[in-house]
């Protein structure tokens, strides 16, 4: 590994000794980097390595409790994203913060300081985001956008701000293998007319294709850069953790009978921006892994609604072990060993302002016999939260703090892991590995292979190909509310899976029928 000292580039932002604590942690100490002009920088870490709080600091969320920053050779101490903005640093968050009911213009002109008249906008809009390659209708409605369209709102929303420089926080998490094309020759070009990127993801290979130079995090530390051109991706992951990393491996072996049978499911969205599922059907059986790919939007918070009984379907159209349990809610079905962990992290998964014990509680209250003639048995519940923590390397200073103050991936990592030590017959999970680090990605997904290899039925939904790829052995596309014919994992291209991603439904099914 060697330092680059930014190919010899003027930087326009600099780091110099920036420390963030909190309450029993330290986010960042005495971090130091520099992102050079016409530069793309990645900024790596595990989960909880000091990423976020570093961003927020240089977009004027935080303050910093000492260091200096700056920018464009002036000293740059932002009060307040509005302060940043005016300096001249755009940031595009993981986490979409568009109103669906509005429509492109509008939502784009609540995220500008001094918008112009309608109508002017609606015109440059449409102007930028073909200049760009990232086409939009300004009247079409947010909640009719795919998950890319809406994606490439939040993008032009920073370009009318003419930033120097653009921060990007996972912004491929969401999209299908052409759209990342699409979103790197953007970037490329942004670069190319003298805009630097700050961009932060856990996709490695990713980073080797796009960027320029890398900055290592690890506990709040900086511990090197490296050359992405140059250096592997497990030489970053490894420099990430410290560590060898583990790679996920898996016993070979013949399934069992089936676990999850599924026939002509259809059921109405709950939200009105949400996809309906139609006529979907599928058979999982004992020691597989069915793995479901397709574009954020598509049905998956209403498949695994309706797999795991948020959303009762009529009776026949689902049978756990040949059960039929259509009619039975959430608890009852895990009752049987039909577990689900869905997507959304904060306010599904986990309640944010109870502690990780109340957490586990409340989802391992039936499986775990963490009640009893309506008491809460809470040393046996403690009991269950710290062996999530410990089995699965959830970063926090103990069980009796909120979920909320977790970082995003230590959250996913207790989220997946108290759901797998409750050993079901079959877990649905959606996006297993969302915004997890390397490492941490490996341990999951080797939980993942462990649960199926000792007789548990497996639905993996995820936007990640590579993920999929890696850990099914069946594969099926959800596309619009439906989903087709499950087929064999191995020998599928990633030609082939984006294709089908973005809605070749009849290039599914000749597949899977031939």
């Amino acid at each position: 590994m060697r330092r680059r000292g930014g190919w010899g580039l003027k930087a326009l932002l600099e780091i110099d000794g920036v420390t963030k604590t909190y309450p029993g942690v330290v986010a960042n100490n005495s971090v130091s980097f520099s992102v050079g002009e016409n530069e793309v920088h990645a900024l790596l870490g595990e989960n909880g390595a000091g990423k976020s709080t570093l961003v927020k600091m240089i977009y004027g969320l935080v303050r910093p409790d000492s260091g200096v920053m700056r920018f464009q050779g002036g000293t740059y101490a932002p009060a307040s994203p509005h302060e940043a903005r005016r300096a001249g640093v755009a940031m595009v968050f993981q986490h979409f913060s568009l109103f669906e009911a509005l429509n492109v213009a509008e939502n784009v002109a609540l995220g500008m300081e001094e918008p112009p008249p309608m109508r002017t906008l609606a015109a440059r809009i449409a102007e930028v985001s073909e200049e760009y390659g990232l086409p939009l209708d300004p009247s079409r409605v947010v909640g009719d956008l795919s998950a890319g369209e809406r994606q490439r709102v939040e993008i032009i929303r920073c370009l009318l701000q003419d930033p120097k420089l653009l921060i990007m926080d996972e912004p491929t998490s969401v999209l299908t293998p052409q759209e990342v094309d699409i979103l790197f020759e953007t970037l490329r070009k942004l670069r190319e007319e003298g805009t630097s990127i700050l961009y932060i993801s856990h996709k490695l290979e990713e980073i080797r294709a796009l960027c320029d130079e890398a900055t290592v995090l690890r506990l709040g530390e900086v511990v090197g850069n490296v050359d992405p051109k140059t250096d592997s991706a497990r030489q970053m992951a490894e420099m990430m953790v410290g560590a060898s990393l583990m790679t996920p491996s898996r016993d070979s072996g013949s399934f069992g009978e089936a676990k999850l049978e599924v026939a002509g499911l259809s059921i109405a969205s709950s939200s009105p921006f949400g996809t309906s599922l139609r006529d979907v059907s599928l058979t999982v059986r004992a020691g597989e892994i069915l793995g479901v790919g397709g574009v954020a939007g598509n049905g998956q918070d209403e498949l695994l609604a309706a797999l795991s009984g948020e959303a009762l379907s009529t009776p026949g159209t689902l049978k756990l072990s040949g059960q039929d349990v259509s009619a039975l809610g959430p608890n009852a079905r895990r009752a049987l060993g039909l577990l689900a962990a869905p997507e959304e992290r904060l306010g599904h998964a986990a309640a944010p302002d109870m502690s990780l014990v109340e957490n586990a509680l409340l989802t391992g209250g039936v499986r775990k016999k963490l009640i009893a003639s309506g008491f809460l048995k809470w040393t046996e519940a403690r009991r269950f939260a710290d062996e999530v923590i410990g089995q699965f390397d959830v970063r926090t200073p103990g069980a009796d703090h909120a979920a909320r103050s977790l970082s995003g991936g230590n959250l996913q990592k207790f989220v997946v892991g108290r759901e797998v030590l409750q050993a079901p017959e079959v877990l649905v999970v959606n996006q297993p590995t969302w915004g997890v680090d390397a490492a941490a990605a490996a341990s999951i997904r080797q939980a993942l292979l462990d649960l199926a290899a000792g007789g548990a039925a497996l639905v993996v939904i995820s936007q990640d190909l590579d993920e999929l790829m890696e850990i099914s052995d069946s594969f099926s596309v959800l596309s619009e509310g439906r989903l087709t014919q499950p087929r064999p994992a191995a020998g599928l291209t990633v030609d082939e899976i984006g294709l089908m991603m973005g809605g070749a439904h009849d290039m599914g099914v000749a597949h899977a029928a031939g």
